[in-house]
């Protein structure tokens, strides 16, 4: 792990309560890591529709998303390459342009656009929701992969979730939110994408997170300084904070965070935690935004959540020989 990585992790390392056999010491601080980066996933979102709904341009949210990251991220990318440069191994061009289009400059504005037209709750349950779907549509697809009865179920329950929180908008025609809703499930496919490209690459998380950051900041910094409407000037700082805040607090710590809860519980009991991120982006944004999704809303974040849950394997045995 690089160094930026183990510093971070490492803020992570509390103690568990004395007293706790170390099999369930090392379960219970997992488990808290999971859900601080569930919680960071979460406020993310939340404070990405606070900024376009701000005194901020869209424009102004993404560059923020991508400036710091993209600073800190430059040295990883550089020994990145360096590694890479001739290696017989290295990542194919084409996994890693897919990499940066799910994960870098496409999804951080088609997102934050989404955010203009529909509330953070929609974002929260749509975006973890649709992204299984599509990962399984294309792991099946590209990787020959078979989808388990368990599976299954959970891909159907997403779907109904998904119809029931903004589903119903589509095919009725009311109002402008069903338009971020279907931005937010373009972006469930976007990152789909990036998944299955992250693995097919080889490349870790880290040097993944570098390369997407410091190539989309490279491709968007000179269009937003030259041509793009611009308030980050005009802007009251708190608002220009936030988004500085939240780029470090959703981009880098939250990886941070899930992959020492991968280390201490295993990939797919921490990937279970995310089907957390619906209900807990719609309870920060009732306080944080004044949000109060429908009642049809939470039924859907509700089933999407479950469906996220067996489409993760949360129900599926528990074995010490995962960690």
């Amino acid at each position: 792990m690089p160094r930026q990585a183990a510093s971070l992790a490492g803020c992570l390392a509390v103690e568990a309560p004395a007293g706790l056999p170390a099999a369930e010491s090392r379960r219970l601080i997992g488990a808290l890591a999971a859900l601080f980066a569930v919680f960071l996933w979460a406020a993310g979102l939340v404070a990405t529709r606070f900024g376009v709904t701000g005194s901020l341009s869209l424009w102004d949210v993404v560059f923020l998303r991508l400036a710091l990251p993209a600073m800190l991220l430059v040295p990883v990318l550089l020994r990145f390459l360096r590694q890479s440069r001739g290696a017989p191994d290295r990542p194919r061009s084409i996994w890693l342009a897919t990499m940066i289009a799910g994960a870098g400059l496409p999804f951080m504005l088609i997102s934050s656009t989404g955010m203009i037209f529909a509330p953070a709750a929609h974002a929260g349950a749509l975006m973890p929701g649709s992204m299984p779907l599509f990962a399984a549509f294309f792991a099946v697809l590209l990787l020959g992969e078979r989808f388990t009865t368990q599976r299954r179920i959970g891909t159907l329950l997403m779907l109904v979730g998904a119809v029931a929180v903004g589903g119903w908008q589509v095919i009725e025609g009311t109002g402008d939110a069903w338009r971020g809703d279907l931005m937010f499930v373009a972006c469930g496919a976007l990152w789909a994408s990036y998944t299955i490209a992250l693995k097919r690459s080889g490349v870790g998380a880290w040097q993944a997170a570098a390369l997407i950051y410091v190539a989309s900041f490279l491709l968007y910094a000179p269009a937003y300084l030259l041509w793009l409407d611009s308030r980050l000037l005009q802007a009251p700082f708190f608002e220009v904070a936030v988004q500085v805040v939240q780029s470090v607090a959703s981009g880098l710590l939250s990886m941070a965070a899930y992959g020492f809860a991968v280390r201490r519980l295993g990939a797919a009991p921490a990937a279970a935690f995310a089907a957390l991120t619906p209900a807990v982006t719609a309870l920060l944004a009732v306080p944080l935004l004044g949000e109060w999704p429908e009642a049809a809303t939470w039924a859907g974040i509700v089933t999407v959540s479950l469906g996220v849950a067996l489409a993760n394997g949360a129900f599926g045995r528990y074995s010490p020989s995962n960690h």
